[in-house]
């Protein structure tokens, strides 16, 4: 495993995917969205993860109207195994 993935949940949002209606924005209890100022290649100023703060509670996911915009990734957590 070379690169280091963040171990804390995090929004991916696919800025060709994102029209940027800022819904996902309004639904986040952190705040911790929103819309970008640049223009995707379809006009649309996508939405955009402040870097901190999300909790993976998937608001912003479930209140996206576009299918392949978003997803919350939420990291397994490793666990002691006793034995």
């Amino acid at each position: 495993m070379g690169d280091k993935i963040s171990e804390k949940p995090r929004p991916v949002i696919d800025p060709l995917e994102c029209k940027g209606c800022g819904r996902c924005v309004i639904a986040c209890p952190k705040q911790v969205l929103e819309v970008g100022n640049d223009h995707n290649e379809r006009g649309y100023c996508p939405v955009v993860y402040k870097g901190e703060g999300c909790t993976g509670c998937g608001a912003c996911y479930y209140t996206c109207p576009e299918p392949n915009a978003l997803e919350v990734h939420i990291p397994l957590k490793q666990g002691k195994e006793e034995g």
